[in-house]
């Protein structure tokens, strides 16, 4: 006999037409063993490829990011996965649309479909195995009993580590044609927004509340990657660890209003951040998620400390 398994959730909208995740992004930095000692310290698994790093999450087997040596610091592409029997269908909805496919650029060669964005960015789609979540990622919060200690000592606290990527969120020239860009191209759609100028996007075949954001910010950068952890204590651990590591700067622990996810925000040597989240806000495939545009202030938290002044600061324009 087969075992009933119970309701297994669809993982794609049938005949609608978007990316799924975002399969990776590029960084360029001016010293990779800065880079490499950064994101280790962070928790990721850090690998050397041939003159470049690969930033993977310990037990998964997908490459979220690549990292190469540059004279500065910029966010050199970001690269969405589709499923493979769509791509024939965004070839064509791309000429429909009527935007200019390009090379791949040299280095990152592929058999994806290349363009840029409003602002020049450049962007890939790509055949891709689905790496955003599909379901809502588990989230743990430890209790104790009466008559027990609720804890460890700091010399036996266990190493944390990220579980996945979860999103990002890159500074744009304007946040309202970004959203109609990434709507109608890559078919993402818009979860929430604060303001004119912050903008969450979610992906239609089930994701997180945001797998891509913006920020108007004077031009293309990276504000921040984002990285899941099991909970609050997990993150609070991977925080101290960063701190006593000599990477102090950022911001948390608070709670976001748009995605309802904890975070902490770690500076990294060049001036953006990488984000312990956990908790975050799921959107399912088979769900038409209400957008709504809230008060610019709720971008920010809704518990938390004050950010820094420069948190907004978008030092790839600078």
């Amino acid at each position: 006999m087969t075992a009933n398994r119970g309701y297994i959730p669809p993982t794609r909208r049938p005949d609608a037409l978007g990316v799924h995740s975002v399969d990776h992004f590029a960084l360029v930095v001016p010293d990779l063993a800065v880079a490499k000692d950064f994101y280790l310290k962070f928790g990721l698994d850090v690998r050397e490829d041939g003159e470049e790093l690969s930033l993977y999450t310990f037990g998964h087997p997908h490459r979220w990011g690549r990292v190469v040596e540059g004279p500065a610091k910029k966010l050199h592409h970001v690269s969405f996965g589709a499923f493979e029997d769509d791509m024939p269908r965004f070839a064509e909805h791309l000429q429909r649309l009527g935007v200019e496919r390009i090379d791949a650029p040299t280095g990152f060669g592929s058999n994806g479909i290349w363009f840029r964005d409003p602002d020049g960015s450049l962007r890939e789609i790509r055949a891709a195995v689905k790496s955003s979540t599909n379901h809502k990622a588990e989230f743990s919060v430890p209790i104790c009993g009466d008559g027990a200690r609720g804890t460890v000592s700091r010399e036996e606290a266990p190493t944390v580590r990220p579980r996945r990527f979860s999103h990002m969120l890159t500074y744009v020239g304007s946040a309202q044609k970004a959203i109609t860009f990434y709507s109608d191209v890559l078919g993402l759609k818009l979860a929430d927004a604060a303001g004119d100028d912050v903008a969450f996007m979610h992906a239609i075949h089930g994701s997180d509340h945001h797998i891509l954001a913006f920020a108007t910010g004077g031009g293309p950068g990276l504000h921040h990657s984002s990285w899941d952890m099991g909970g609050i204590e997990q993150i609070g651990l991977g925080a101290m660890h960063m701190a006593d590591s000599g990477y102090a700067r950022g911001w948390g622990l608070g709670r976001h209003v748009l995605g309802s996810n904890y975070f902490h925000y770690i500076r990294d040597p060049w001036g953006s951040y990488a984000e312990y989240s956990a908790d975050i806000d799921y959107i399912p495939v088979t769900q038409d998620w209400e957008a709504k545009t809230w008060a610019p202030h709720n971008a920010f938290y809704l518990w938390g400390p004050t950010p820094p002044d420069d948190f907004v600061t978008n030092y790839e324009a600078a």
